[in-house]
């Protein structure tokens, strides 16, 4: 399995058989290393409802005939727009030809159109994706919860956790998170995107190797395979 930003909480996953995206956010983030109408995939696997993680997916799932994998409301609300999609929820996994996928809980919020009309699109989700015997979990919004310790019930062979704070863990709970999940290597994301999520994902590195944890702090356009 090969991970690659895209910056912010944007992933591309290649299996053995699919490619699949994951919270493609790419028009208008400054931190994007490809654009929207450059990728490529079978998959579009959505962590929640806000516009940095929906993004591009209607754009990319039309141009690539791609199937939207997302919570009820966001893939219905996609849907309705003409995406394929599957429709999940937090604690179901469905098995697609390319591997497992399972969405998992997360404690944020989600909505579009933010402000005097927002559309309120369900539960915030992490996934975990099974595929070529690896197992990743991508964290999408969180904060810190206990129950991260059930998600490392078999073994994680990578972590894609946000350090940003503000609006999710920062690096203190992160580095706690680690201590929960115990992945082997561990990727942060959701951070330098704006200055409310400036952190320096070094010295997040630095912290981890001190409590026996591996992080790969990859930038932009960087890849690693697991």
């Amino acid at each position: 399995m090969k991970l690659t930003y895209h910056g912010h909480s944007c992933f591309f996953v290649e299996t053995a058989s699919a490619r699949l995206i994951i919270d493609p956010f790419l028009t208008g983030n400054p931190n994007a290393s490809i654009a929207a109408a450059d990728v490529h995939c079978e998959y579009v696997l959505i962590s929640h409802g806000h516009e940095d993680h929906i993004g591009d997916a209607l754009a990319i799932a039309r141009a690539n005939g791609a199937t939207i994998v997302a919570n009820y409301e966001v893939a219905e609300y996609l849907g309705a727009q003409g995406a394929k999609f599957h429709a999940m929820n937090p604690g179901g996994a469905w098995t697609f030809p390319f591997g497992r996928v399972k969405l998992t809980l997360a404690h944020h919020s989600a909505s579009v159109n933010a402000g005097l009309n927002p559309v309120y699109l369900g539960a915030p989700c992490g996934i975990i994706v099974e595929a070529d015997g690896r197992r990743l979990y991508h964290a999408g919004d969180t904060a810190l919860f206990l129950d991260m310790q059930l998600i490392a019930r078999g073994g994680l062979d990578a972590a894609l956790l946000p350090i940003g704070d503000n609006f999710t863990m920062g690096l203190a709970d992160a580095l706690d998170a680690l201590d929960f999940l115990k992945p082997k290597v561990a990727v942060p994301m959701h951070y330098n995107t704006w200055p409310p999520i400036a952190q320096d994902p070094a010295a997040f590195a630095r912290a981890a190797a001190a409590r026996g944890h591996a992080v790969n702090p990859l930038r932009p356009g960087e890849s690693l395979t697991v």
